[in-house]
């Protein structure tokens, strides 16, 4: 191996084998430098290979660190399975969305399809992403655990309806006005009623979800300490009328709030550490399962978890028991996901990616359809692209829409970027604890100067 010679730089910083010593931190290059290769003051260091610039290098221990302080400035007593659980569930319905939602242009025109219609055997994908009924537990979870504080701490129940609403509603202010302003602009620019309709209704689809969720928050009080089996057999009862008996279609909307109900009623049993055993977790889950197995194979649901275009029967919109169903099985195995959620959220940058989903939560769910639709629409200009604009009737399309999908999170970033104060502004300022510390809330992540505050206290 050739020789490779230190070099003395006008501010003595030692130059080795691999290393690079730059005012007292250590940063590696990972390669050997040329022999005797100088380096000059101000000047980039070259090596025979491309390294990554010193921002970069600088970047991986700076991310460390700031995970660590994050880490450090958490509530010992905070249940980072709960976070973890968010997080996987909010991913999950943006995944899933991106992987089942198509846009297929017909000349001016764009209507909605689905790759589950001609390929109903990709309907385990929506078993993988269909995470709501996490969402709706973990929800249930914590906002009664919320109140049950509020009350404990003198907060009348208006009070701590407001902060909670207000976190929900903020952010949905931006994006109904942007999307009020893109509306008026496509039909001034001649786009057809179709087109503004389908894109409008994917759009606008996840606030559905927020006006279901603030229903629910609005009731936790009533709701505490109702047993899940009770909105349970609302749902059946009305699947019963529905389809057993021939009754109304509209008779189904009432699964709206009692469908959801379920999980977030599963959530206060969880507060009320009724779920704590590895039991409740088993039996929910096998029972969920079997009970969906049952209804999709013999009772004539849907297997597909989430609505296909043209199909007769949903069941999500509005939720079927079989929806339900899944729905408890899910819910069981995030149950007795907790334990190793919590063993892994003990690494600092796993757990400051984590609170950086949460943070973000409320924008990215907005967000990603229209994300979706800026990267069909813009795509328009170079014409048809597959994945993109094509009919989703094979294992090409699937291929082709993997690949948009690191697209599609690009975008999605930079509507975070230019939307999440918006989310902030919902958010309440974080108290003052003992000694002067701060708490750290759900969904925030410290500033630096409270950072350093927690670490002198």
């Amino acid at each position: 191996m050739p020789e490779t010679t230190a070099v003395h730089h006008p501010r003595r910083h030692l130059l080795r084998t691999g290393h690079l010593l730059r005012t007292g931190h250590l940063l590696r290059t990972g390669h050997l430098l040329r022999p005797r290769r100088r380096l000059r003051t101000g000047r980039t260091l070259r090596t025979r290979h491309l390294l990554p610039t010193r921002h970069v290098l600088a970047t991986r221990p700076g991310i460390r660190r700031a995970a660590g302080r994050l880490d450090a400035v958490t509530p010992p007593e905070r249940d980072r399975a709960v976070d973890a659980l968010r997080a996987l569930a909010i991913l999950g319905v943006v995944l899933g969305h991106w992987l089942v939602t198509a846009l297929v242009a017909d000349g001016g025109t764009l209507r909605a399809a689905s790759p589950l219609g001609p390929m109903p055997w990709l309907a385990p994908v929506s078993w993988a992403f269909q995470t709501l009924a996490v969402f709706f537990m973990v929800g249930g979870h914590v906002a009664t655990k919320s109140h049950a504080s509020a009350r404990a701490r003198g907060v009348s129940y208006g009070g701590w309806l407001r902060a909670r609403l207000a976190r929900l509603f903020v952010p949905v202010a931006a994006m109904t006005g942007l999307w009020t302003v893109a509306t008026v602009c496509l039909l001034l620019g001649g786009a057809s009623f179709t087109t503004v309709h389908t894109v409008v209704k994917l759009a606008l689809s996840p606030l559905w979800f927020l006006l279901v969720f603030a229903a629910l928050t609005a009731v936790t009080p009533l709701v505490a300490r109702l047993n899940p089996l009770w909105p349970l057999a609302v749902v059946l009862h009305v699947d019963l009328v529905r389809f057993g008996l021939g009754g109304p279609s509209w008779l189904g909307w009432v699964n709206l709030a009692a469908g959801w109900l379920v999980p977030y009623t599963l959530g206060a049993a969880w507060t009320r550490g009724e779920l704590e055993r590895r039991r409740a977790g088993r039996l929910l889950c096998a029972g969920g399962a079997v009970a969906t197995a049952v209804l999709v194979a013999w009772a004539g649901y849907p297997a597909s978890m989430v609505g296909v275009p043209g199909a007769a029967v949903s069941n999500l919109n509005p939720p079927t028991l079989a929806a339900v169903t899944f729905g408890l099985a899910q819910c069981g195995a995030a149950l007795l996901l907790r334990d190793r959620l919590r063993r892994a959220m003990r690494r600092p940058v796993l757990w400051a990616a984590v609170a950086l989903v949460n943070l973000s939560a409320m924008t990215v769910f907005l967000w990603h359809q229209t994300a979706l639709m800026a990267t069909t629409a813009t795509g328009l200009l170079a014409g048809r692209l597959p994945g993109l604009h094509t009919v989703p009737d094979g294992l090409g399309w699937v291929a082709a829409r993997l690949l948009w999908l690191p697209v599609f999170a690009a975008v999605l970033a930079v509507c975070w970027a230019a939307f999440h104060g918006f989310e902030n502004r919902g958010g309440r300022r974080p108290r003052t604890g003992p000694a002067g510390s701060r708490v750290v809330r759900v969904g925030r992540l410290p500033q630096t100067s409270e950072l350093q505050e927690a670490r002198r206290a």
